[in-house]
């Protein structure tokens, strides 16, 4: 199948490497950001839509006359508390299908939500009474207030309403490539141990005991634009919840020195202490300004390439995160990545650009 394409955040790690598989496909892709032009839309054969899903009016306007066979849904605002994080997220799924409507809507949305979704919003992460792990799609929601549940929420009601299938797709931590992503672990170690390696700082395991000595596993990017196109272009995958993740299993005791070596770092000993990244990274923002300038790298703006609060809430997490392909392996999507893998080729990847030296 080869149709129209809707990516929304087409900017971002997940929304960018959809957009490239569909391209790839021979798809049709317009891709929706704010500021489009950030996806170098015209030599990388996005059409650009410039929106901001905060503006319902506005939105509808980009969208008219768009009817899109399928559309990803990959983006979301942070804010403050998950209260805000509901009214906003929600209130931007809404006036995206409230925009699409008056061209007759589309044939499937799909939206990219996540393990939080079993684990618990930013404000409760990890706490309270969690699902028993590997997590599995009939588990069900936690009885906390949760913005990726009031996101499918505005994705059911319009589907029952406008007549579209869907699609939900869970990731574990993502792993790809964008600039200004709120969400971004593989380039945010990629900055810390540049940052070492030019410090002459130990390259500390920022996170907990139980990371450090317990299973995970992570999503690559290609990997997860795969599942969302095959969940739009399966029918037995239509109106369906994934979790997704690249099929193997690892513990950070084994990635952390893996990480060190492409680096040529020795990864310092771990004590079971956490050090937080956003701590241990907390002035290096001319230190990273300095590395830019003398390596003529493309983004000196260290906040733009790392974030480590996000790191940090992912490795200080006190329990074993693993997750249950089952569901859609059981439909035909066999894919796989190994995640070792999949961080040397973003590295290598965000060298390639220079984004790091």
């Amino acid at each position: 199948m080869k149709g129209t394409a809707l990516v929304v955040g087409a900017s971002g790690i997940v929304g960018s490497a959809t957009a490239a598989l569909l391209l790839e496909e021979g798809w049709t892709v317009h891709g929706l950001a704010r500021r489009p032009g950030r996806q170098a839309g015209g030599t990388s054969g996005i059409l650009p839509v410039a929106a901001d899903l905060q503006d319902a009016k506005a939105t509808a306007a980009a969208l008219a006359g768009l009817r899109p066979d399928a559309v990803f849904i990959t983006t979301w605002l942070r804010q403050d508390s998950e209260a805000e994080n509901i009214r906003v997220n929600a209130a931007m799924v809404r006036n995206l299908l409230d925009g699409l409507r008056p061209a007759g809507g589309a044939g499937h949305v799909a939206l990219v939500t996540g393990l939080k979704h079993y684990l618990g919003p930013f404000e409760a992460y990890g706490k309270g009474t969690l699902p028993q792990t590997p997590f599995r799609e009939e588990q069900g929601r936690l009885d906390v207030e949760n913005f990726y549940y009031a996101q499918e929420d505005e994705v059911f009601a319009a589907a029952a309403r406008d007549g579209f299938t869907w699609s939900v797709h869970r990731p574990h931590t993502v792993i790809g490539k964008a600039v200004g992503n709120a969400m971004n672990m593989g380039t945010t170690l990629a900055v810390y141990a540049t940052l070492c390696r030019e410090t002459g700082r130990p390259f500390r395991f920022p996170g907990s005991a139980a990371q450090w000595h317990g299973l995970t596993d992570m999503t690559d990017a290609r990997l997860l634009a795969r599942q969302l196109l095959w969940a739009a272009t399966t029918p037995a995958a239509q109106n369906e919840a994934f979790n997704v993740v690249n099929g193997d299993v690892f513990r950070w005791s084994w990635m952390w020195s893996r990480i060190a070596e492409w680096f040529g770092l020795e990864p310092a000993p771990f004590d079971g202490t956490v050090r937080p990244l956003e701590q241990q990274m907390a002035g290096d923002a001319e230190t990273w300004r300095r590395i830019a300038e003398r390596e003529g790298l493309a983004e000196p703006d260290l906040a733009r390439l790392a974030s480590p609060w996000h790191t940090d809430a992912d490795l200080g997490r006190p329990i074993e995160v693993v997750t249950d392909m089952s569901k859609s392996r059981r439909l035909g999507f066999t894919a796989y990545q190994p995640t070792d893998d999949a961080f040397f080729d973003l590295f290598a990847q965000l060298r390639a650009d220079r984004l790091i030296p």
